[in-house]
């Protein structure tokens, strides 16, 4: 998510994630999608307002006996391991489960996991339940693969393109679309690769800058309920409008304390217009 970063030669433009990302945020817009978020402590505040933003309808539940209903009553489902607290723990179990029994679509991100046992054992758990989508930085996605210690707790140490195949890997093995976060975004399904290269370096310089991307996605699967989107497109149409706004929030923010206000600010001004005009996006061949 850097402010200049270039795409791959080998690739082609593609026209169609933009147009279902304009679409998709009209769509969120007209309905907001109720949006389950079991996240880490550290950024529940700055999530919830994201979301506010962008227009859908953040709800907190992580509480034992109430997530798993919450979940199936939802349109989208997050579940962070940021702080995985005991009642966090269960709460994430219930909630994937109840999302599972009731066709909820959900998104795992696996935070900080690799050398750090108690997460690293519950994000196993969570992706054999087979989440809509797995969001993470390269070095987290290649833990949660089984080939890397994890980075240093959040910093990624390792590249998207040094996670690629290990992001099919798990797509493949799990029926998941996987997003790995970075200079350039890589998301896949195991088949597709879709890339894209907008965004700002302020987002690593704010705490949340990318869990709250992962409600983001939540959200638009939710929103792309009905709409024949499929879940690739849907996920890559999340991180595009939210890359979009942060290039408009950097460009009058001088630091990260003004940025984190200013993508907020973003969030809710970005329009279809301004996505379709400024997304540098590309889909590889297999």
């Amino acid at each position: 998510m850097s402010d200049t970063p270039c795409l791959p030669a080998e690739g082609r433009p593609s026209t169609d994630v933009a147009a279902s990302a304009a679409q998709l945020l009209s769509r969120l817009r007209s309905a907001p999608p109720l949006t389950h978020c079991i996240t880490n402590s550290v950024v529940t505040g700055f999530t919830a307002n994201v979301l506010l933003a962008l227009g859908a309808a953040p709800a907190m539940v992580d509480i034992v006996d109430e997530s798993g209903m919450f979940a199936a009553a939802a349109s989208g489902l997050l579940i962070n391991l940021g702080t995985p607290t005991p009642e966090q723990r269960a709460a994430s179990r219930e909630a994937a489960r109840g999302a599972v029994a009731a066709g909820t679509p959900w998104v795992l991100d696996p935070v900080a996991i690799g050398a750090l046992p108690v997460r690293t054992r519950l994000a196993g758990e969570l992706v054999a339940l087979r989440p809509t989508a797995i969001r993470g930085n390269a070095s987290e996605i290649l833990a949660l693969a089984g080939l890397g210690d994890g980075g240093r707790g959040v910093d990624a140490t390792d590249t998207p393109d040094a996670a690629a195949a290990a992001a099919r890997a798990l797509a493949a093995r799990w029926g998941s679309t996987v997003a790995v976060s970075g200079p350039v975004d890589l998301i896949t399904d195991g088949r597709r690769v879709i890339r894209i290269a907008n965004g700002d370096a302020l987002l690593t310089r704010v705490t949340g800058g990318g869990c709250a991307l992962g409600a983001v996605m939540a959200s638009f699967l939710g929103a792309a309920r009905g709409s024949g989107t499929d879940v690739l497109t849907a996920v890559a149409a999340a991180s595009l409008v939210y890359t979009v706004a942060a290039e408009r929030a950097a460009a009058t923010a001088p630091g990260p304390g003004s940025f984190a206000v200013a993508l907020l600010d973003a969030l809710d001004a970005v329009d279809s217009d301004e996505i379709l005009a400024a997304a540098r996006v590309e889909e590889v061949a297999p």
